[in-house]
């Protein structure tokens, strides 16, 4: 059966590789470098336990993400081109990277070849598993049988709803990327301060801070509380799921934890997705980002 239409994400997505391939996603590849001259595409060159692995172990040394080029890109369009199957391509915030841009380009080269083609590219204006999320929900929605055009209007339509709420191990690497200058204020200098971020529409906002992993971890929570509090969506609206880096048993650890305090006040959610975040993200936060991300699902519950 001939695909309706294909779904392409780059690296930043964090979705799991088996998870891709089982949806029938392409992902577009970041690459990963810790000398500044080999670098290496994300799990395909490098694993992401691996990535984490090296920073845990080489302190000091910061590494860099690199985005995927227009070749990159390019070889991911053109199978579909040639077969004249649609494609909604979905990449990480603009503000974040180029990575939109060299799919840009690369669909203007194709276009020259292959002028029919239906190459659709949207800033997701989010990252990471929250952008994983979104390039799961325009999954279901083409699986569902909504057109292509349908589709893209709605990811358009739901993409503001997008939010991370994340702390991190310290302020080290944020810091030292240079991303956070008003996390990187509010916090100044004092010992153990730990921030708490918001991210929305593209930006990363300061939504607090505190000492300490359970004090910042508990306003997490309440951020996500919060969110949903002042919603006019009951929670099965949406898609929600736990991020975090290395240390996975801390993820499944939290995971559990707000499936308590979600139950406790009232919501009724079965499970908790817990996912990753990979070496695009990780690069800035340091081995040990810890949060939620949250949007609204493409298939609304009474669709």
């Amino acid at each position: 059966m001939k695909e309706t239409f294909h779904i392409i994400s780059d690296g930043s997505c964090d979705l799991p590789v088996e998870l891709a391939q089982e949806k029938n996603i392409t992902v577009v590849p970041f690459y990963v470098s810790f000398d500044d001259k080999n670098y290496f595409k994300e799990n395909v060159e490098i694993g992401i336990r691996d990535f984490y692995t090296q920073m845990v172990e080489k302190k000091g040394v910061y590494p860099k993400s690199s985005m995927p080029s227009i070749q990159d890109y390019e070889e991911a369009f053109l199978p579909f081109a040639r077969e004249d199957v649609p494609v909604i391509c979905i990449c990480i915030t603009t503000k974040f990277s180029g990575s939109m841009q060299s799919a840009q380009g690369a669909r203007a080269i194709v276009l020259e070849t292959y002028p029919n083609a239906q190459i659709t590219i949207i800033d997701s204006t989010i990252n990471t598993v929250l952008q994983g999320q979104y390039v799961l929900e325009a999954v279901n929605l083409r699986d569902g049988g909504v057109s292509y055009q349908d589709t893209i209007a709605r990811l358009e339509e739901i993409k503001s709803t997008g939010r991370i709420f994340f702390t991190v191990g310290n302020m080290e690497y944020l810091r030292h990327g240079g991303r956070i200058g008003k996390v990187a204020a509010l916090a100044g200098g004092a010992l153990d301060i730990r921030p708490v971020i918001t991210l929305k529409q593209g930006e990363i906002f300061p939504s607090g801070i505190d000492r300490g992993r359970k004090r910042t971890t508990k306003k997490v929570m309440n951020l996500l509380l919060e969110y949903l509090k002042e919603s006019p969506l009951d929670i099965g609206s949406y898609s929600l799921a736990v991020g975090y880096g290395y240390d996975r048993e801390e993820g499944i650890v939290f995971r559990d934890q707000a499936l308590y305090v979600l139950r406790e006040k009232g919501y009724a959610i079965d499970a908790l997705p817990l996912y990753q975040i990979g070496a695009t993200i990780g690069v800035h936060t340091g081995p040990y980002p810890l949060g939620f991300g949250i949007i609204e699902r493409g298939c609304r519950t009474n669709d």
